[in-house]
């Protein structure tokens, strides 16, 4: 290591005299958290570093370089879209058409008032039913979003919160209509409503009881639904609302300890849940920083589970997440140029070992997608899968003195915010005292105040401009589909058994009142015919609702 130190420094003479003739074309170059990023990465850099339990072998601890000891070798990453708009039929139509090119898991985006529990009918679902997501009032709509596609042997994920437990339940509903064993059931239901407070905003109830039912579902599933993900901890909306890749990680994995000191304290075991529990995270552009955070966010939360919670399993340790591309750097000015960004994003979740993958459509900063932009960013990432390269080995970009160095910093930055976190009193208490708003916040803040002096390039938005030629198509939402969807609605609640609905309902609001695990009541309810905003509204009977204050 001696000789590579003395060759670095006779190099960095040269280096040095360089940039006398040519300056550089930054005063400092750092990733997206601030990372210095020197000119070179060499041996020095890692010096010390063991490679045993610093790395290992894939699918052996600390899962580093992944998960499986073979990843894409055996087996690809599940290619979910997230898809959904308008009606229960339009989306069920896009969901069959994405499986008929090649789509291999279904993601459902649901509109606000779903996410809020609030029926279409109320006043204040007025114009945003089924806009930015599908409109699913009932079971009636549950069962028409998924005609035609067998349960059985297509996992499904589903991005809801604060009403994850009627999600949940509907699916489970609509799978029992079918004769389908919930056993037989595989997919993902987000319900990580803490990334809701920190981040979102889609939250209805308090932190208390918001965080018992996300609870409560992980400790249903755990003896009811064996291959389903009971929660997706979600760094990906940290993300969007301007969090560095350091916070996405640390703030994601504070969230994770969280939700596994809330299961615990039901007196269960590690083995009982954390196998199932699954993670969600941003893919930008930055493609070494990205690459690295994944590592990162494996490394450290094998060393959580082992280290924190004292697991004897070390296999209790990998932490397996779904990647979504960037919305947040799509440009409605030169559309066409999100092709781009999407694919580098793309390649760095998989080069960084991602369990499954959205890809964003290039028209998403102008509205929903279009079929033809739908279908363009699924074939991003089967060409990747099957032309790049990238999938034929694992960990292609182990070894890089400079991943590897990113790497680490990353981890150590990460574990740094987790020990402040912690001496506020862990995540929950984090976010109600504004902490982790407050950060992303301020990091949201520097970014744009860089892109605004134009120390940070976004191509065709403050550099690289040009004409634009005629706007794309975009999709748009009908607008007499509010009204059908409330008259099918109204038409549920005629036909209906309003006995059967009544009774089920007070079940909740007892069950709500007391200590009573709340999934096998609103299941009864929805099976009864009762309706989203039904349920949510005698949650919210019990439990009121948390309203946001900022401080001054």
């Amino acid at each position: 290591m001696g000789d590579v130190r003395k060759a670095r420094e006779k190099w960095e003479v040269k280096l040095a005299e360089a940039k006398g003739a040519e300056p550089a074309r930054k005063a400092r170059f750092e990733t997206s958290s601030g990372i210095e990023v020197r000119a070179l990465y060499a041996p020095d850099d890692l010096e010390g570093r063991d490679y045993i339990s610093g790395d290992g072998f894939p699918g052996e601890y600390p899962f580093t370089r992944g998960i499986q000891p073979g990843m894409y070798r055996t087996r690809l990453w599940t290619m979910r879209q997230y898809a959904g708009f308008g009606t229960a039929e339009e989306s069920n139509a896009r969901y069959r058409y994405l499986l008929a090119q090649g789509q291999t898991g279904l993601s459902v985006a649901f509109d606000l008032p779903t996410q809020l529990g609030y029926d279409s009918d109320d006043n204040r679902s007025r114009g945003e039913v089924g806009k930015v997501g599908v409109a699913i009032d009932s079971l009636h709509d549950m069962e028409t979003l998924f005609e035609g596609i067998p349960l059985d042997r297509v996992s499904t994920s589903m991005t809801i919160n604060a009403t994850a437990p009627i999600r949940l339940a509907l699916y489970v509903a609509v799978g029992r209509r079918r004769g389908v064993d919930p056993a037989a059931l595989s997919g993902t239901v987000q319900n990580d409503i803490l990334e809701e407070y920190a981040a979102r905003g889609n939250f209805i109830y308090p932190a208390g009881p918001s965080m018992r039912l996300a609870t409560d579902l992980i400790v249903w599933c755990s003896s009811h639904l064996p291959r389903w993900n009971p929660i997706s901890i979600s760094g990906y909306h940290i993300r969007e609302a301007g969090s560095t890749a350091v916070q996405e990680v640390a703030f994601t994995l504070a969230n994770g300890i969280a939700y596994v000191d809330s299961v615990r304290a039901r007196g269960l075991g590690l083995e009982a849940f954390v196998p199932r529990l699954s993670f969600f995270f941003g893919a930008h552009s930055n493609l070494f920083e990205e690459v690295a955070k994944y590592r990162a966010a494996r490394r450290l939360w094998a060393k959580i589970v082992k280290g924190r919670f004292g697991a004897r399993d070390r296999n209790l340790g990998k932490l397996r997440f779904h990647t979504q591309t960037a919305g947040v750097t799509l440009t409605a000015q030169q559309p066409e140029n999100n092709v781009v960004r999407v694919t580098l994003q793309a390649l760095a979740a998989v080069l960084g070992g991602t369990q499954s993958l959205h890809t964003n459509a290039s028209d998403e900063a102008l509205g929903l997608p279009t079929e033809e932009a739908a279908l363009t960013a699924l074939r991003t990432q089967q060409i990747i899968a099957h032309e790049s390269g990238a999938a034929d080995t694992v960990d292609p970009l182990a070894g890089s003195y400079y991943v590897e160095s990113l790497t680490d910093r990353i981890e150590q930055l990460a574990l740094e915010y987790i020990d402040r976190i912690d001496a506020l009193g862990g995540a929950v208490r984090a976010i109600e005292q504004g902490f982790v708003q407050k950060e992303i916040h301020d990091a949201a803040y520097r970014f744009q105040k860089k892109v605004e002096s134009g120390e940070e390039t976004i191509v065709g938005v403050n550099r690289f401009r040009s004409d634009e030629a005629g706007a794309p198509r975009i999709l748009r939402v009908g607008a007499d589909l509010e009204a059908k969807q409330i008259e099918r609605l109204r038409a549920l609640r005629r036909a209906r058994d309003e006995s059967a609905v009544s009774r089920a309902l007070e079940r909740i609001e007892a069950a709500a009142h007391g200590d009573e695990n709340l999934v096998p009541p609103i299941l009864e309810a929805v099976e009864a015919l009762g309706t989203v905003g039904e349920i949510s509204g005698r949650l919210r009977a019990v439990f009121g609702e948390f309203h946001e204050t900022f401080a001054v």
